[in-house]
């Protein structure tokens, strides 16, 4: 569970430092310049550590192709695909097609736990394991990277987030049944559990997570309508050693 799982790696949190962030991947000597971090994360690098992982994830903020609030069509696109499939008996075909537009919604969201997980599923089922244990990798990477940001316990610790989706993901992830989210404040919101869990030895009736970053690049006029209703369809993370 995920509120369980997050104990132990409260000891070492990482909430992301922006100036910290931006310091380390510009700098060609840095070990997170982002341009090699991003070579290592597209080549399938397995040696990539959860500060690798944080580095990426945030430092994602900072680059020309985070767009957090333009249409991803490939992603509904690969949605849409997953309401045809029989994950018992799959189409090689339809598989084929679904693994494509897959991999084209992840150039517009490379860290899309929904994403990754699609993509993990697809080469499985497809026979291509090496493929598939990479996409595994790189999303247990960012989930962890996500979970490391901030416990989610109080408005004050939330889980920082580059997408909207990804708060969704992230729940069901862990399989939490969940409400709608709910906007706490102008970066905070609180997505409530319909089944509380019990977390040393008090009730935690949800998580909370920080979207600020999403907004800060907002066009002037901007609104933007949020679909929040997305599920895993009962894929189960793939598990690789």
């Amino acid at each position: 569970m995920l509120l369980v799982v997050l104990l132990p790696l409260l000891t070492a949190a990482k909430t992301p430092v922006e100036q910290d962030i931006l310091e380390q991947i510009s700098n060609q000597r840095s070990p997170y310049y982002y341009t090699a971090l991003m070579m290592r994360y597209t080549t399938g690098d397995e040696t990539l550590t959860d500060l690798d992982y944080h580095y990426l994830y945030y430092g994602f903020a900072y680059h020309e192709s985070y767009k957090p609030l333009n249409s991803n069509p490939d992603a509904e696109q690969m949605m849409a695909l997953m309401l045809h499939l029989d994950p018992d008996q799959a189409d090689q075909a339809l598989l084929e097609e679904l693994l494509r537009t897959a991999d084209a919604a992840r150039m517009r969201d490379p860290f899309s736990p929904k994403i990754l997980n699609v993509m993990t599923f697809a080469c499985e089922m497809l026979g291509q394991r090496e493929a598939a244990a990479k996409w595994a990798r790189h999303k247990q990477g960012i989930v962890r990277a996500i979970a490391a940001s901030g416990d989610g316990l109080t408005q004050k610790s939330p889980m920082h987030v580059l997408m909207f989706d990804h708060a969704i993901d992230m729940m069901a992830v862990e399989g939490f049944s969940h409400d709608q989210p709910r906007i706490i404040s102008r970066t905070v919101e609180f997505i409530p559990l319909l089944s509380p869990r019990v977390v040393d030895g008090k009730k935690r009736k949800g998580i909370y997570f920080d979207f600020g970053r999403v907004y800060w690049n907002k066009p002037d006029g901007y609104t933007y309508q949020r679909d929040r209703t997305w599920q895993f369809n009962n894929l189960k993370p793939r598990e690789y050693k």
